[in-house]
């Protein structure tokens, strides 16, 4: 029987697991917004702009600084991005529909 990894014994520890969760999250939603921030070519203040949310509230959502964004901040960066967020349990998607700006 092969033996378990160091990593694979720390994570049966369900506190330990629960924190690497929580910060690999993290790090993938900043690692997310900053590759849509680069296909886009569009800066923070730009991104700002268009979203009417605050450089420092933008910077510290691609840094991973503000690791609980509000989900109406979260759907605004997302679409001045020009992405979508799709919620999916099983094979069924539901998708998120952005407001319609009058």
């Amino acid at each position: 029987m092969k033996s378990k990894s160091t990593f694979d014994r720390i994570m049966q520890d369900p506190q330990r697991r629960k924190s690497f969760d929580k910060k690999y999250s993290e790090f993938y939603l900043s690692e997310m917004i900053s590759e849509l921030m680069e296909q886009e070519h569009i800066s923070v203040r730009e991104l700002a702009e268009k979203t009417n949310l605050s450089p420092t509230v933008i910077q510290d959502i691609k840094s991973g600084k503000r690791d609980n964004p509000t989900f109406n901040s979260l759907i605004s960066v997302i679409e001045a991005l020009g992405a979508e967020i799709v919620f999916k349990k099983g094979n069924k998607e539901l998708y998120h529909v952005p407001k319609v700006h009058a």
